[in-house]
């Protein structure tokens, strides 16, 4: 008896010995297999320099549909584990929506904050409905506001494969965000221009998008006619130079001048296109128009750093659909046709650029071709395995959308339409004669990198009364491709921000029920869970009597 109240004792010791000390030390574990809840360094660096409070305001709050709860406990945990890092940071949990009566009000508000809302079909006991959701977070700073997607769109996913996907990444989304708001030196973006890149306008989403990173200013390349240094000289003063769609030829000089830069260390993304085609060709009396190459005299510059446009297009039977109209006045209508000239394009590879982002959208796109020489290349998107190429000139008639495609012929896949080239560049005009003389000019270069896109249009966004549209939205079948998600990650990759770009390579798995099990097991798991411990404690209870009895009798 005294043996077993001394050890009674001491167990009441240890436990109130390890409270007394949890109350000073704070320590957690992670022991799930995929350290869903351990940050990675990056992200830990990230929020290291914060000495003020930073808020983090959730609109998940209320009554939410399963998965959606399960994506507030998820982001809950995630924002849980920064706070541990820093104790600056502060989150609240908000249902937008608790006011009904001021629901409405309060939706128009928040969308035109640009906060979209998520409309999730609920089903419950064969019954459907429609619940409206607000996946988002806002981030304040010293009186900046960041928005945070916490839903990542997924075309053709289920609502638990969308936050399964979402969960994937929660940590680069908040991290993303917190970047945004503590970078204090930005570097610098020009917009090359002078040779028919697309207007403003039609890349106002992206430069929206990148001005949260980096410094832009634009560059063009008609002075270099009359002042090439000086050209030389402004445009080494960024960091990347990006080319959206040129339909103007480049003169010998002007590509010497974009060489130097890139020799010189400064990376740079081209969109192209060589073929001439656009959809607006084929809306006339005819429904065709002829798709010529394009004439860039560009052909030998990129040789030398080891790739080749061709000036073909691809046909491919994973496409996007565009949309026709039929009929006249108020008996038209706009209906969705699928569209072989204009690819969707899902990423093959495990690259941190396009790990786990949307499909994208090409169009008119065509194909290239990688020629062995020093660099490294990367491939990091690919037509499907179902198409093929089509040479130019090419009549291209809308009266394809009625024939069936003999599937038989979409057998040459796989064809590279975004190619990734890295290396110490050497000049393209090295042991050739320059087509000016530059003050410091180079033949041998340092480490630089070089992003090559076979559709000019990929950056471009979509207008509406005037104003454009976000980037990868199409406003004709309301879907979302990941073109902006493809762009931007792979500038940050490119501009040595690789800490973002290893968070998103993180991969977290989020088990969820099997809804269909739940409808057709539901009256065998109620009983379990509500017979089964009735049964045994009833046994339990029977026992202890029987026991009783028999102790007392003797």
């Amino acid at each position: 008896m005294k043996k077993a109240f001394v050890t009674t004792l001491l167990a009441l010791f240890i436990l109130f010995a390890i409270n007394f000390t949890s109350q000073f030390v704070y320590t957690r574990f992670d022991l799930t297999e995929d350290g869903r809840f351990t940050l990675s360094n990056e992200a830990v660096d990230i929020i290291s320099s914060f000495e003020k409070p930073v808020i983090v305001d959730v609109l998940l709050d209320g009554e939410l549909p399963p998965e959606f709860a399960k994506l507030r406990t998820e982001t809950k945990q995630i924002l849980e584990e920064f706070a541990s890092e820093n104790s600056q940071i502060k989150f609240n949990f908000i249902d937008p929506l608790e006011d009904s009566g001021s629901a409405e009000q309060t939706m128009a508000e928040l969308q035109g904050l640009g906060l979209t809302p998520a409309q999730i079909t609920v089903e419950d006991n064969g019954s459907m409905s429609q619940e409206i959701v607000f996946p988002w977070a806002l981030v304040n700073y010293d009186n900046n506001t960041v928005k945070v997607p916490l839903l990542k769109n997924k075309l053709g996913a289920s609502s638990e494969e969308r936050v399964n996907n979402s969960v994937q990444q929660l940590e680069y989304a908040f991290a993303d965000a917190f970047s945004k708001i503590s970078i204090q030196e930005k570097k610098q973006i020009a917009i090359v221009k002078g040779n028919g890149e697309l207007d403003d306008i039609y890349i106002a989403d992206f430069l929206t998008t990148l001005r949260d990173y980096y410094n832009i200013g634009a560059i063009t390349l008609d002075s270099v006619e009359t002042n090439p240094q000086g050209t030389l000289d402004q445009l080494k003063q960024y960091d990347l130079a990006l080319i959206a769609k040129p339909t103007q030829a480049f003169s010998d000089e002007e590509k010497f001048v974009m060489d130097q830069f890139m020799v010189n260390g400064g990376k740079s993304v081209w969109l192209m296109d060589q073929v001439t085609m656009e959809l607006d060709s084929l809306l006339n009396e005819n429904g065709n128009a002829v798709a010529l190459p394009r004439e860039l005299n560009l052909t030998d510059f990129f040789f030398r750093y080891g790739v080749r446009f061709n000036t073909d297009l691809v046909n491919d039977m994973y496409f996007t659909q565009i949309v026709l109209a039929t009929g006249e006045g108020n008996d038209s209508q706009y209906n969705p046709v699928p569209w072989m000239y204009h690819p969707m394009v899902f990423a093959k590879t495990n690259h941190p650029i396009v790990n786990n982002i949307e499909a994208l959208r090409f169009q008119f796109a065509g194909s290239i071709d990688t020629l062995a020489n020093a660099y490294h290349k990367e491939i990091l998107l690919t037509s499907s395995p179902l198409s093929r190429l089509e040479g130019t000139p090419k009549v291209v008639d809308l009266n394809i959308i009625s024939q069936t495609p003999d599937k038989a012929k979409f057998n040459n896949g796989n064809k590279a339409l975004a190619v990734l080239i890295t290396g110490k560049f050497t000049s393209a005009y090295k042991n050739r004669i320059k087509p000016l003389q530059l003050n410091g000019s180079k033949d041998d270069g340092i480490e630089s990198a070089m992003l090559v896109i076979s559709d000019g249009d990929l950056i471009k966004n979509q207008l509406r009364n005037g104003r454009p549209l976000e980037l990868g939205y199409d406003k004709w079948t309301n879907n979302y491709y990941g073109n902006k998600e493809f762009l931007l990650n792979s500038i940050n990759f490119m501009l040595d921000d690789k800490g973002l770009i290893n968070i998103r390579s993180k991969k977290v798995a989020i088990p969820f029920l099997d809804q269909k099990k739940i409808a057709a097991q539901k009256t065998k798991w109620q009983l379990m869970n509500i017979g089964v411990p009735v049964v045994l404690t009833l046994v339990f209870g029977f026992l202890f009597n029987y026991y009783r009895k028999r102790s007392y009798s003797k």
